[in-house]
C-alpha cells in the first residue's frame, strides 16, 4: 500500500458489498441492519459481534472469505 494511504476499515468495506454476487452479500446486508456493528471495526471485531449474537458457523466462514476478498481489494489499491 502506498505510503500516507491508510486501508478502508474491513466492516465499512463490508457493508459497501451488499451489491456483490455471493454470500458476502448476506453479510454485508445483515451488517448494514445491524444497529450495533461495529462499522469501523476489524474482522476481529466483526467475529466477535457475530459470536455476541450467537450467530452459526456459516456466517464465520462468511467473515473469512469477505476478510480475504477485503486484504485483495487493498493490495488492488497498493
Amino acid at each position: 500500500m502506498a505510503q500516507g494511504v491508510q486501508a478502508e476499515p474491513f466492516a465499512r468495506w463490508l457493508i459497501e458489498q451488499k451489491a456483490r454476487r455471493d454470500w458476502i452479500a448476506e453479510l454485508a446486508k445483515a451488517a448494514a441492519a445491524d444497529r450495533g456493528f461495529p462499522k469501523n471495526g476489524s474482522p476481529d471485531d466483526v467475529r466477535k459481534r457475530l459470536q455476541a449474537l450467537g450467530a452459526d458457523g456459516d456466517a464465520f466462514e462468511q467473515v473469512d472469505d469477505a476478510e480475504l476478498a477485503w486484504m485483495a481489494a487493498q493490495e488492488e489499491v497498493a
